[in-house]
């Protein structure tokens, strides 16, 4: 492989991780870039080598959440397990069929997602906490499969949903559904490397030196959004969400 094209990646997958550290959705920089730069690789082993950054540079941006947002650790630890799992079967689901039917479905949701975060201004600003702890366990534990088994099918825009899930679900703050979406994301990328190291996909050469560039880049941008606050996070989310639209737009009608 030529070096550039692994520059080329590495400088993607940095500003995938600092997108990612701030509001998810790292995965429509570098997931686009590298199917461009290796059009004669299996999408599977595409997927599968950038888990690896996607995976480092998660770690580092949680890490920065830890030491300053709390954690309801054990609602956590049960959407991690279940996330784990379902990334899993969604990954092993990848690498025997084509996932292209999804696109034309998230391109609705995606609309939906930013029409209603533009048009309610105080959406994730202030933390609601009206839920009952079984409703809340309920409502994440099906957040967790459906969520996790995209990451693991598709994958681009998984933080992205987290947050969103946290927030409009399960009533978090931007701040706080940043740092839990982290944790959750963590899950969902080491269930999908798992599948993808049984089933060979990784190509090594690629992933170590991006997950590199992705940490670094998780961590400049985790700091960012924790020094910002609220206000800056919902207007990251906004734009990266009208990003994974219009890819997903140009996917559907080209």
């Amino acid at each position: 492989m030529e070096s550039y094209f692994i520059i080329l990646l590495c400088i993607a997958s940095f500003f995938a991780g600092f997108v990612d550290a701030i509001v998810g959705g790292g995965g429509l920089i570098q997931t686009p870039v590298a199917l461009i730069l290796l059009p004669n690789v299996a999408v599977s082993s595409i997927i599968g080598s950038l888990k690896i950054p996607a995976f480092s540079g998660t770690s580092f941006a949680a890490r920065q959440y830890l030491k300053t947002v709390d954690m309801n650790w054990k609602l956590l630890s049960m959407m991690a397990v279940v996330a784990f799992s379902a990334a899993f079967l969604g990954s092993n689901l990848l690498t025997l069929v084509s996932n292209d039917f999804m696109k034309p479905l998230l391109l609705v949701v995606l609309s939906l997602i930013a029409v209603y975060t533009f048009a309610k201004k105080n959406f994730g600003i202030h933390q609601e906490k009206n839920l009952t702890p079984t409703k809340q366990w309920v409502l994440a534990v099906l957040m967790s499969v459906c969520i996790g088994f995209y990451d693991g099918f598709i994958g681009p825009g998984t933080g992205s949903f987290l947050v969103l899930g946290f927030v409009a679900v399960l009533g978090f703050d931007f701040l706080h559904a940043s740092a839990n979406a982290k944790m959750v994301n963590l899950a969902t990328n080491f269930g999908s490397i798992c599948l993808f190291v049984l089933k060979g996909k990784i190509i090594w050469a690629v992933a170590i030196p991006m997950a590199f560039c992705n940490a670094l880049g998780g961590f400049i941008g985790a700091k960012l959004a924790i020094k910002k606050g609220n206000g800056f996070i919902r207007i990251f989310f906004l734009i990266v969400v009208l990003g994974t639209l219009l890819r997903f737009a140009y996917d559907v009608f080209q």
